[in-house]
């Protein structure tokens, strides 16, 4: 099994690929483990904040998919940023399918 890409652009405008991700991992994990600018990941992963919140890049929705109605939930509480293509990273895992997302770190805002 071999490891999977992800191109991040970070809420200062920095984008930094990372080609060492193993499948499973959450984008929050990926944010967290690189220093990504904006992904704080407060509640470890639990869908119980925005601090992970990320716009899915063209052409990666329809794989990416919708978020459900905790994750919607949770994404309304920062309507002011939300975007269509807005998703929580800590619900979004890494899997063969997902090979080379590139997402861009929204920026902050009352959690």
């Amino acid at each position: 099994m071999g490891k999977l890409k992800v191109t991040m652009t970070d809420v200062n405008g920095d984008t930094r690929t990372f080609d060492d991700v193993e499948e499973g991992t959450s984008l929050m994990e990926v944010g967290k483990a690189h220093g990504v600018a904006g992904i704080m990941g407060d509640c470890g992963g639990g869908c119980a904040c925005a601090t992970c919140h990320v716009y899915v890049a063209e052409g990666w929705w329809d794989k990416v998919g919708e978020p459900d109605d905790i994750e919607f939930a949770m994404l309304d509480m920062v309507a002011d940023v939300m975007k269509d293509t807005s998703r929580l990273g800590c619900q979004i895992r890494m899997n063969p399918e997902l090979d080379g997302i590139a997402v861009t770190v929204a920026p902050a805002s009352t959690y």
